[in-house]
């Protein structure tokens, strides 16, 4: 078995120094995107998910590996070329696995976690889930199927929730043009973190911005659209357990409690965050449409 280092540990004083650096250069630029509580609360999210990890990650790779043992069809070599390979099969799954997230609500009640602060900063990065990390891994699940090794796949995923790191930041402003066409960057990502009906639901991209361009997702930040970061209803908390479990809770109160159909129940799991059963919600798509008609 390849043995790959756990990249996101090793990066930890990386993130550290960095959060201290962008806090110097924000105040120097007269950006205030650090609120103490809000980041407290943010490295506490990330603090759990670590810890939570080395659970989550024994029952990802034992999944990973017990497909890739039983049913693989190929056997995909530990090579320069495989490494290219995963590199896109990887970042086109982690599109595809982000965009249910945002439009599926059982998905969204554990990806909410990141997008609950009002603030935009390198802490916001580390505001990950609790819950994700046991049963969000089914996305990747046909890629050792296919042949690609268990050690290669969390490497990999590794190296984009790495990447991913850096572009919560307000201090860059614009990248090189031909790098804002293909990469994500600073400012593909703040439009993801918005709440403005605009920017709900689009740049689902981890490293590259191409899949969101591809699929028709892709939302540039417009200069007269000042991004307003946080939820479409806010839950105004800094407390850990209940950024982690609140969504759980509105998710499962919505389904079972009430006069509803079955049918009705089971789609509060699967409708779009903002959906009801009676027609008083508004997912984003609707709320996208009605911010279109008036401009």
């Amino acid at each position: 078995m390849p043995v790959f280092p756990n990249i996101i540990l090793y990066a930890i004083p990386f993130f550290i120094l960095a959060m201290l650096v962008e806090l110097f250069v924000t105040i120097k630029m007269h950006i205030k995107s650090y609120e103490t509580k809000d980041a407290f609360a943010s490295i506490s999210m990330g603090i759990g998910n670590v810890l939570l990890g080395f659970l989550s990650k024994a029952i990802v790779l034992a999944a990973f590996f017990y497909v890739y043992e039983h049913f693989r069809f190929f056997t995909i070599p530990l090579t320069w070329w495989s490494f290219v390979l995963i590199f896109f099969a990887d970042d086109f799954t982690y599109y595809w696995y982000h965009r249910v997230s945002h439009e599926c609500r059982f998905f969204w009640a554990s990806h909410v976690v990141h997008h609950s602060s009002e603030h935009y900063n390198l802490s916001t990065a580390l505001r990950q889930t609790w819950s994700g990390g046991f049963f969000s891994f089914i996305f990747w699940l046909w890629m050792p199927l296919i042949g690609f090794h268990p050690a290669m796949i969390m490497l990999t995923m590794s190296i984009s929730l790495l990447y991913q790191f850096w572009i919560h930041t307000e201090a860059i402003h614009k990248l090189p043009k031909w790098f804002e066409v293909v990469m994500n960057t600073p400012s593909h990502h703040r439009v993801h973190h918005g709440s403005n009906p605009v920017y709900l639901d689009r740049n689902h991209a981890g490293i590259l911005i191409i899949w969101d361009k591809l699929f028709g997702t892709f939302q540039p930040e417009l200069e007269n659209e000042k991004v307003v970061y946080g939820l479409v209803k806010n839950i105004h908390t800094y407390n850990p357990i209940k950024i982690a479990f609140l969504e759980w809770f509105y998710m499962f109160k919505d389904a079972f409690t009430g006069k509803k159909s079955l049918k009705e129940r089971l789609l509060y799991l699967t409708k779009p965050p903002g959906w009801k059963h009676d027609g008083t919600g508004k997912i984003s798509e609707e709320l996208r449409a009605e911010w279109l008609k008036k401009q």
